[in-house]
């Protein structure tokens, strides 16, 4: 990692302007911060729950209260728009809150039968847990990964994306005021390159990462390469399946939120849009109509529905593939533009007749940009939301629930959601396979990823 101190530039994407500049951590900086992260641990995971959950409570309490501070900033590094940010502060709260209530019950001891007078299997906490975070949901990708780890007894240092660093430090200053023990919550900031040597640190016991497949496919080698477990929650193509029964205007409206909020920049957004044949114009009008409708602008403004994209090359990214889509056949129906203004804005694109091997199809498209698919039947429309190699999210829309409830045993990911928006739950396991990772955040599943799953028995 060098012992040069260099700075991380943070930029405002609706101007392009840079906000501050935040110095890199050193060497000893890192090691100081690992090493409270390790010596922390044992006093940590002997706290009871209720200790445990005072502190999370304290940390939702905070982020309520300054609630417009925290969204502020998430809009200024990142571009979401305000009414957004203030949500997602919001769902945070709510995640410390459950998870402070809850976590007791799920990781209660469980008795088991064996040869043994007595057994049961116990849930311990594993020690520092390595979150690397991705900037498109600033603060709920830390909380949720960090609420379940750390009621479970786990200290947490957090790797956040660079250009939301503020963000990360605020989320520390949350813990700090809360009165968190020393070590408990920590962030280090360095460049993405030098994660791997942090994952591979003998001080970091797990480790949990959010953000593409190619930076999965790295965390994943590197904690193997240590025997550490870890969690990936990876990229997506979700289909949005809309069958020839489904209510069109409902599924388009919908399908616009799913596919533009966050300015089209989630993981489990819809970006292909799966209509069979018999309502696929009307779906694709309806939808085109509402998506180009949407109000483009200072993502600050009370009225603006769609940002900019986080970043320059993100936006060029979007523009390419829209653009190699439409040259392999595929017909523009609205946007398809760069908006000639400062920041990084794209116009809300929706490119229809996309087909297997065109790139809108076969990639993940993160930013403000859809592709809709014919689909000839019901089967055909599987198929071809199965031909991917994501699995996170899915969207199946039809007035007969029975059946879409039958047609979910065959959906190859791990949320499905029949008639509505994929989207996070505290409630609810969040995961997905294939190329979009393994394992699970959120729910009982999530917090007994990373606990030592122990079975004692009494001879």
């Amino acid at each position: 990692m060098g012992n040069a101190n260099p700075v991380i530039e943070t930029v405002d994407p609706a101007t392009g302007s840079v906000i501050e500049r935040i110095p890199l951590m050193d060497d000893a900086q890192i090691d100081a911060t690992l090493n409270a992260a390790a010596s922390g641990a044992a006093a940590w995971g002997r706290q009871s729950f209720a200790q445990r959950g005072a502190l999370l409570r304290a940390v939702a309490a905070g982020f309520r209260t300054e609630r417009e501070s925290l969204a502020k900033t998430a809009v200024r590094e990142m571009g979401k728009p305000l009414v957004q940010a203030r949500a997602e502060v919001e769902k945070c709260a709510w995640a410390l809150e459950y998870f402070a209530e809850h976590a007791e019950a799920m990781l209660a001891p469980q008795p088991a039968a064996s040869t043994g007078s007595r057994s049961y299997v116990a849930f311990r906490p594993l020690g520092v847990l390595f979150a690397i975070m991705p900037w498109n949901f600033p603060y709920w990708q830390a909380i949720r990964a960090a609420a379940p780890a750390l009621m479970a007894g786990n200290t947490i240092v957090l790797k956040h994306a660079t250009n939301t660093t503020r963000c990360a430090l605020e989320i520390e200053r949350f813990f700090n005021e809360a009165g968190a023990p020393a070590g408990c919550f920590g962030t280090i900031l360095v460049p993405g390159k030098d994660a791997g040597r942090i994952v591979k640190d003998a001080r970091v016991a797990a480790v949990t990462l959010t953000g593409s497949d190619a930076a999965g496919i790295s965390v994943a080698r590197a904690a193997g390469e240590e025997l550490k477990k870890c969690v990936l929650e990876l990229g997506g193509s979700d289909p949005f399946i809309v069958l020839a029964d489904a209510d069109i205007e409902e599924a388009a409206k919908v399908g616009v939120k799913a596919r533009f909020q966050n300015n089209g920049e989630s993981c489990i957004a819809a970006k292909r849009f799966i209509v069979e044949a018999p309502v696929y114009e009307a779906f694709l009008s309806r939808f085109a109509e509402i998506a180009a409708a949407q109000t483009i602008g200072d993502p600050m403004d009370e009225a603006t529905q769609l940002g900019p994209c986080a970043r320059d090359d993100l936006r060029q990214s979007v523009h390419e593939q829209v653009r190699d889509t439409l040259g392999a056949g595929a017909r523009l129906v609205t946007g398809g533009n760069i908006v000639e203004r400062p920041g990084f804005f794209y116009e809300p694109t929706v490119v229809a007749e996309v087909t297997p091997k065109m790139r809108m199809f076969d990639e993940e498209v993160f930013g403000p940009a859809a592709a809709v698919v014919r689909a000839e039947s019901r089967d055909h429309a599987l198929a071809l939301a199965n031909d991917s190699p994501f699995g996170l999210g899915a969207n199946l829309w039809t007035r007969d629930v029975a059946l879409a409830e039958r047609l979910a045993e065959r959906i190859e990911a791990g949320n499905v959601f029949i008639n509505g928006m994929v989207a996070s739950d505290p409630r609810l396991p969040f995961g997905g396979v294939k190329r979009s990772g393994y394992g699970r955040e959120l729910s009982a599943f999530g917090i007994h990823e990373f606990v030592n799953i122990q079975t004692v028995c009494v001879g």
